[in-house]
Parts: C-alpha cells; structure tokens; sequence
C-alpha cells in the first residue's frame, strides 16, 4: 500500500488532540535524529581533542596516585 500525503492528512484530520501530540512528539523525535545523523565530525579534529583529554587523564592519574601513596603512607 502506497502511503501518501494525501492519505496522511486525511488520518491526521481524523485524530483526537491526543494522538495529534503524539504524532507531534514523534515528528519532533525524527527531526532531532535526522540532526544528529548529518552531524559530519572533522577527523583532525577529534584526533586533537583525543591528545588533548590523553594528556588530561595522565595527569588526573598521577594526581590520584600521589593521593594513593599518601593514604597507604597515613595506613602504615
């Protein structure tokens, strides 16, 4: 069965106000996934943002190991 726009204005004009916020909410949700779909990420510079975090976790690790030692230190 071929669906056209015709057909669907004819199912829409015969829906309750709350089925029309469901048709609503679910146009609303393909609009938001098409978006995110098309969203074209720039390889360079995702490879910049992962030097970036890689160098920020090495020090959050070495910040947390200065911690570890001194609470063994505190325990011995």
């Amino acid at each position: 069965m071929a669906i056209t726009s015709e057909v669907l204005k004819q199912d829409i004009d015969s829906l309750t106000d709350e089925q029309l916020h469901a048709v609503a909410d679910f146009i609303a949700f393909l609009k938001f996934r098409d978006r995110r779909h098309r969203v074209a990420l720039d390889p360079n510079q995702l490879v910049s943002l992962a030097i970036e975090f890689a160098e920020e976790d090495r020090n959050l690790a070495e910040a947390g190991m200065d911690d570890y030692v001194a609470m063994l230190t505190q325990e011995a």
